[in-house]
């Protein structure tokens, strides 16, 4: 009787030691923090149509002749773009890639807050889309001191930054060796979106020229004998 007793008492607790290490699974999984992405992408990209990832309702609308349904480098980039729902700032050096201006333009027409900080030199060279911007209604600025803005980093949504050596040209998508890193971690987005926050009030115009005028002007006097 005893015997018994005791098997039915260890097989209770062999049960009870599989259900609390199964619960201690399932609560470390619920309690565990999502994956942070880090990504790193390198350049020059593959050549291929990205006309899906701006119409992905209708795949086969593109005949162009490029590669279809290929993923690369250009479009995995304008993917994390694009996921943008909320806020895009943009400190970019040279600007003349016209899917990477759609890209903008796609997210400010569904109501995304875009904010553009760019070189004023290299905003006014043929073919910069920066002007395209800017008669879209997107908010940009260029940079008033005499230092270039060479930066070329992009912060969606206050979460997410994608930086490295692209610029966003044709050239650097295609032909160049450039690299980008993309991460969610916030000891590196944060000092990113500080950096964004202090150029774009430093390279606001009209408290430049403000500033500007308030200065008293070095006014020489010559009398001639």
């Amino acid at each position: 009787m005893s015997v018994m007793w005791t098997v039915k008492v260890v097989g209770l607790g062999a049960v009870a030691l599989s259900l609390s290490v199964e619960l201690l699974c399932w609560l470390v999984r619920r309690l565990r923090p999502g994956r942070t992405l880090n990504e790193v992408l390198f350049f020059p990209s593959e050549m291929a149509c990205v006309e899906h990832i701006f119409s992905p309702s209708l795949p086969q609308s593109c005949c162009c002749p490029l590669p279809h349904g290929i993923e690369t480098s250009f479009s995995r980039l304008l993917r994390h773009i694009l996921s943008a729902s909320s806020s895009l700032d943009l400190c970019i050096f040279a600007f003349s890639n016209m899917d990477l201006c759609r890209a903008v333009l796609v997210l400010h027409s569904g109501g995304v807050t875009i904010r553009v900080l760019t070189d004023k030199q290299y905003a006014a060279i043929s073919g910069s889309q920066i002007g395209v911007l800017r008669k879209a209604g997107i908010c940009v600025r260029c940079d008033v001191g005499s230092d270039y803005m060479h930066h070329k980093f992009a912060v969606v949504d206050g979460r997410l930054l994608i930086t490295g050596s692209l610029n966003w040209t044709l050239t650097a998508v295609q032909s160049n060796m450039e690299n980008i890193l993309i991460t969610e971690e916030p000891d590196l987005v944060r000092p990113f979106m500080e950096e964004f926050h202090k150029l774009w009030g430093q390279n606001d115009r009209a408290r430049y020229l403000h500033s500007s005028a308030q200065k008293p002007a070095n006014i020489t006097i010559r009398i001639s004998d």
